[in-house]
């Protein structure tokens, strides 16, 4: 193995973290462009901050990404150009993005900037990158749901890199794929204003009763991933980055994390394992400054009982045993392993729901891993403690050490340099400064002479030399020519002059060539292409998808048809998307039959086992796919190719007429459109794009979460994934009731991820008007659990309006006397950002 390819990439929010990744062991830090990046909450830098934390970084020998990693939408086009324009000759290594279209605009800009791909792209399989080859994107950050063995496959199937997450925060929803934030507060996760939904709890509901979960209220959030037992493996599948999730975190949390990562990586390097003893030693030393909980996430696969815990959902700290008695102000505790317990330590107790913390006031160890501890005296704990698990959350002596790491001169990271130092009387002292890779040579302003008494001596040159602590530098070795036999008189002023002057100009080289030259054209201006009159006389009217789950809607909707009662031109197709993928045959039979277009819908998630089930799709003979995933697409298109329409879904987010061309011209016939998007943004698309090619999902039970965690199997079963579960998901619906009464539909697909759907159906019915006069080709209508009559009205509601029948007010009365919960416009109301961007870049809002 070669340390040179394998990377550490840390998270930072502001200056302090990025000294702490520099000093503690990280390769690579990844930071928010300013702007546009995936952490709202984040501090957006300034340039000139931005300036010195690359420039510092570089200094050091690290990285620095940037994360460009949202969805951009039309009206955001021009300041997103001009803000690249400003940020690129910043020389930042590598920008991350999500959207496509961004890459695409990117590369007008600059064609050769590195780019990798964000895991907002939801690529978990090594279709997808061969699918987006054509846009040179240098290194695909994973979905976190991969498993080793998934990863294993990519890696032997693609030369791009690769990068996995490795610790962090979990989101239970795949990156890119989440809308619960956007559905419930308008706050879009592909924004980076993810609401923290996964965090709330939730109360279960089995076939509409409620179930007693006990004490286990955070049903759908995750405990952190601590991937530091795997590293060994990842280095030895090949992958390139071990990314950090946690730019909101603290530069404690990136020193503990950094440094614990590190001591893995660079004994693996040198074929030394780490005992299981060791692993849990570095496991407790990070999860005293952040943890919820550490497990290895989706890396060994799925394993449904462990993922989430349930208890809690926020930092607690490194769990180190119970309370076993309470007694007149001090607890008594028993811990898991010897621990060396101080005053001023910082300690948790958890209860059931009751969670309550002191610093330690005295401690005594009264036997075997058995310790009384006194309580600073604004706690007082009773009986009802007795058992309560006990977490370390503030360790003094660590705390210590970890400041030295980020305070202490002798214990920052040091660059190897060496000196080379050439001495002739009637010449210039000469000084060549190294660090392997780059050479200062400088020279002092007066020339050698003649010593009148002792002249000087290396030993007195070396302790000028060697004085670099004010630098980032270290002394590696001095060598010197003389090219004299006669005493000679060197000022220490002139050798530290000098020095300095080296050092400096060493500093400013490393920090000016870390990136190579980008040629950036800096004269781009966002020009849009004016819609084609012809294109627009050309269009077709409006028609309606409808989306159906179950085999019953489809026999329904059939029935309606054979008796007339829906009779319209403006039923374009039915999409069947099937809880567990099968059983399709006579639904497709039948619907072709009554001369109804129908097409299958892939899985949103497609992993490198899992290409059966597309082979499986074509082998069905549909009239059109609905991919949902960009390796379904390059399969369709390419791997196995199907010669009728291909489109495309929501979850390929496209948000602006970049990404909707780039996709169109790509192989799909038509594209659905993000559900990040609001009636504004989405009538400037419609106007800037083929709207002919376009669908807008009109009804709807908005996709929240899509997860890899299956609810059915972790709370109604005892099994880790469906080899053990029994599949409760066939014989029972679920819901989870919010803490605003709302009740949201779980549903599983075939390969057993889960999908939460939001309580609150919404319509776009007041905007299609609108969207018509932009010639919009599709607009869908989307089952979930709707039968029969209650079907048949809400899709003749649409139907009636395309056709002129209806008006749309009449229409919308009709639709909400059906629904428990009302209907909503979701998205496509929200006229603003849920949270500014807070800061701008050089004074102009971006």
């Amino acid at each position: 193995m070669n340390s040179k390819n394998f990377e550490l990439l840390l998270p930072v929010g502001h200056k302090e973290m990025a000294l702490a990744a520099i000093h503690n062991g990280a390769d690579a830090i990844f930071v928010g462009f300013p702007g546009f990046n995936a952490r709202g909450r984040s501090y957006d830098h300034e340039l000139s901050e931005l300036q010195e934390i690359i420039e510092t970084c570089h200094l050091y020998g690290v990285k620095v990404n940037l994360a460009f990693n949202i969805v951009i939408f039309e009206t955001e086009l021009n300041l997103v150009v001009e803000a690249i324009k400003k940020v690129l000759p910043l020389k930042p290594d590598a920008l991350i993005v999500q959207d496509l279209g961004l890459v695409h605009l990117i590369r007008q800009i600059a064609p050769d900037q590195v780019i990798h791909g964000s895991t907002q792209m939801t690529v978990t399989n090594d279709l997808a990158i061969e699918f987006l080859s054509d846009l040179n994107i240098k290194r695909f950050v994973l979905g976190r749901e991969n498993s080793l063995s998934e990863i294993k496959l990519i890696k032997k199937s693609t030369e791009k890199e690769l990068e996995v997450f490795v610790h962090g925060a979990l989101c239970v929803s795949y990156s890119g794929q989440c809308f619960t934030s956007e559905s419930i507060g308008g706050r879009s996760a592909n924004r980076g204003q993810c609401a923290q939904s996964c965090r709330f709890s939730y109360d279960l509901i089995v076939d509409g009763k409620k179930i007693n979960t006990v004490d286990r209220d955070y049903l759908v959030s995750p405990q952190d991933l601590c991937g530091i037992a795997e590293i060994p493996e990842l280095m030895e599948i090949g992958v390139n980055s071990f990314k950090v999730e946690g730019r909101l975190k603290s530069p404690e949390y990136v020193a503990s994390v950094a440094s614990s990562y590190k001591q893995v990586m660079n004994k693996t390097l040198n074929h030394e394992k780490y005992t299981e003893n060791e692993i849990d030693q570095l496991k407790h030393k990070m999860a005293v400054n952040y943890s919820r909980g550490f497990f290895p996430g989706w890396l060994h696969g799925v394993n449904h009982q462990q993922l989430v815990d349930g208890t809690f959902s926020s930092h607690r700290g490194s769990r180190i045993g119970k309370i076993i008695e309470v007694r007149n102000g001090a607890i008594v505790i028993k811990t898991e392993t010897e621990l060396n317990l101080q005053n001023g330590d910082g300690l948790l107790f958890a209860k059931s729901d009751a969670e309550k913390g002191s610093f330690i006031f005295s401690v005594i160890k009264t036997a075997n891993k058995t310790y009384e501890v006194g309580l600073d005296n604004t706690l007082r704990l009773d009986q009802t403690f007795v058992n309560a698990e006990v977490y370390l959350n503030h360790d003094k002596e660590q705390k210590k050490e970890i400041q030295k790491s980020l305070n202490d001169k002798n214990y920052l990271k040091r660059i190897p340099v060496s000196f080379g130092v050439i001495i002739e009387i009637g010449q210039p002292l000469k000084v060549t400064l190294t660090d392997g890779k780059h050479q200062i040579a400088v020279q002092s302003e007066s020339n050698i002479d003649h010593a009148k008494t002792k002249g000087v001596t290396e030993e007195i040159i070396s302790d000028e030399l060697k004085a670099l602590t004010g630098s980032a530098f270290s002394l590696k070795e001095i060598k010197f020519q003389w090219l004299t036999n006669d005493p000679a008189f060197i000022s220490n002023k002139d050798v530290k002059q000098l020095r300095q002057k080296a050092c400096e100009q060493l500093s400013q080289l490393r920090q000016q060539s870390r990136v190579d030259h980008i040629e950036t054209n800096l004269d781009f201006n966002y020009q849009l292409k004016s819609p084609n009159p012809k294109m627009i006389a050309e269009s077709k009217k409006t028609m309606l998808v409808v989306l159906l789950r179950e085999k019953s809607q489809v026999m329904s909707l059939i029935e309606a048809l054979n008796k007339k009662e829906i009779e319209s031109t403006s039923l374009d197709s039915v999409v069947l998307d099937f809880e567990f993928g099968r059983d399709y045959q006579d639904s497709i039979d039948g619907l072709k039959k009554s001369n109804i277009k129908v097409g299958i819908a892939t899985t949103r998630i497609l992993k490198p086992q899992e290409y059966q089930n597309l082979k499986n799709i074509k082998n069905l003979n549909p009239d059109f796919i609905l991919v949902r995933n960009l390796g379904a697409l390059h399969y369709f298109k390419t791997v196995n190719p199907f010669d009728q329409d291909i489109r495309g879904d929501f979850s390929l987010n496209i948000t602006n007429h970049f990404s909707a061309e780039y996709l169109l011209n790509k192989g799909l016939s038509s594209a659905c459109v993000s559900y990040d998007l609001n009636s504004d943004q989405l009538n400037l698309l419609l106007q800037n794009s083929d709207a002919q090619k376009l669908e807008v999902t009109v009804h709807q039970a908005m996709p929240s979460f899509h997860m890899e965690h299956c609810v059915f199997a972790a709370f109604l079963s005892q099994g880790s994934s469906f080899k053990d579960c029994g599949k409760p998901c066939e014989k029972h619906k679920v819901q989870l009731k919010d803490q605003f009464g709302n009740h949201h539909w779980i549903k599983p697909d075939h390969e057993c991820r889960n999908t939460m759907y939001n309580a609150k159906p919404q319509t776009a019915l007041p905007y299609l008007a609108e969207w018509q006069k932009h010639h919009i080709g599709l607009i869908r209508y989307e089952a979930l659990y709707e039968q029969g009559a209650e079907l048949i009205k809400k899709i003749s509601a649409y139907l009636n309006v395309l056709d002129g029948k209806k008006t749309i007010e009449e229409a919308r009365m009709s639709l909400e006397t059906m629904e428990s919960y009302g209907l909503s416009s979701g998205s496509l109301a929200k006229q603003q950002e849920y949270q500014s961007r807070k800061k701008s870049v050089d004074g102009a809002k971006l």
